[in-house]
């Protein structure tokens, strides 16, 4: 590994510049090339990002540079080939989430990174931050007393027109709808906290817009130490919110924010008669806001050291099986999918397509 890690960046969207960001601010990392199906928009990215060289293919640009890391900002239908490809030619990938429009396609490109030698990182941006690391580190202590209830809720507003870009609202072009596109940033993060889940039971549900997926969608989780998780996702929402409570033996701990959390977000009440603890369950002095940048560091950091990928960037499937159980469960009427289900079942790791329950029928 070089000692400055020569970046590349494909798909020059908009989430595309909080990885250019995180590239910059590391002082290890430098973006090299970018590559965009529209070069208009490749060129626009690269002069503002400070002039990375531009291709009009991700082969050429592989080729041409061997770039150390590859982020792929793309649709998730294009992930596999695009992150296979990178992989070939012995780079890293950072790519973001959904990782894929499948398990099975996910499960293909771990494997590509395991044959290669490289790792694949996905982007879970909300298990950032000194807060998170925090209250991780008091559930999986035991100070705060065993878990066992949580709530978490991923309420968005998508107008219309969202759903009317090309790609989006199809499941073959998106893979899922708000469930697998917004809902997972929270999913995940209740996943950070608590771990291994068992069992999901979930619905979907199409509101109001159209759309072939769904805009709405409910589910309980069980997680493996039997804490029982409720989750509403939800496109639909105007008062937007994403949040997420646990409820353990001595406290409750919260965190009520939209894109990002910071520890003014996070707020732990003890129960009755533990008062007295709270002192030792305060959040650091030095703050760290959730963000890509920080995840970013923490992954250069482990491939500059050849360390295995921090907390806040591996595990790559266990919110996207969480996911994946969602819309099996609902595809057999809100049965429960459990691990061993969503492992050995022959169509629930191949796609997320499934019927949408409306409870309000959109007209024609």
């Amino acid at each position: 590994m070089t000692r400055t890690l020569r970046c590349a960046i494909v798909g020059t969207g908009a989430i595309a510049a909080a990885h250019a960001r995180g590239i910059a601010a590391h002082p290890s990392a430098e973006l090299v090339a970018v590559t965009d199906l529209s070069r208009d928009r490749a060129d626009a990215f690269a002069a503002e990002v400070g002039g990375a060289a531009v291709y009009d293919t991700l082969e050429e640009l592989l080729e041409a540079q061997h770039p150390d890391v590859v982020h792929v900002c793309t649709p998730p239908v294009a992930h596999r080939d695009q992150t296979l490809a990178a992989f070939a030619a012995g780079a890293h990938v950072v790519v973001e989430k959904p990782p894929a429009p499948s398990l099975v396609e996910l499960d293909e490109m771990r494997a590509a990174a395991a044959a290669a030698g490289r790792q694949l990182a996905v982007v879970f941006q909300q298990r950032t931050g000194t807060a998170a690391a925090h209250v991780r580190s008091l559930l999986q202590d035991g100070r705060l007393g065993r878990p066992l209830l949580a709530v978490c809720e991923t309420l968005w507003y998508r107008d219309q027109a969202y759903f009317d870009v090309p790609w989006r609202g199809k499941w073959e072009t998106e893979g899922g709808g708000t469930t697998l596109g917004h809902g997972i940033h929270q999913l995940d993060l209740l996943a950070f906290l608590l771990g291994d889940w068992a069992s999901v039971q979930g619905r979907l549900w199409r509101l109001d817009r159209e759309t072939q997926t769904e805009d709405a969608s409910t589910a309980t989780i069980v997680f493996a130490d039997g804490v029982v998780a409720q989750v509403v996702t939800s496109a639909v929402s105007p008062r937007e919110t994403s949040s997420i409570r646990i409820d353990t033996q001595k406290a409750t701990v919260t965190v009520d924010h939209l894109y990002g959390h910071g520890h003014e977000n996070w707020r732990i009440t003890p129960a009755p008669g533990f008062e007295g603890e709270a002192e030792d369950w305060a959040l650091p002095e030095h703050e760290e806001r959730s963000d890509h940048a920080p995840l970013l560091r923490d992954v250069f950091d482990a491939l500059l050291t050849d360390a295995p990928l921090p907390p806040t960037a591996d595990e790559p499937a266990r919110s996207f099986e969480l996911v994946a159980a969602i819309y099996a469960s609902a595809a057999a009427d809100g049965a429960a999918i459990t691990t061993a289900d969503l492992a050995s079942h022959p169509t629930h790791r191949a796609g997320f397509a499934s019927p949408v329950f409306d409870q309000r029928p959109i007209p024609d």
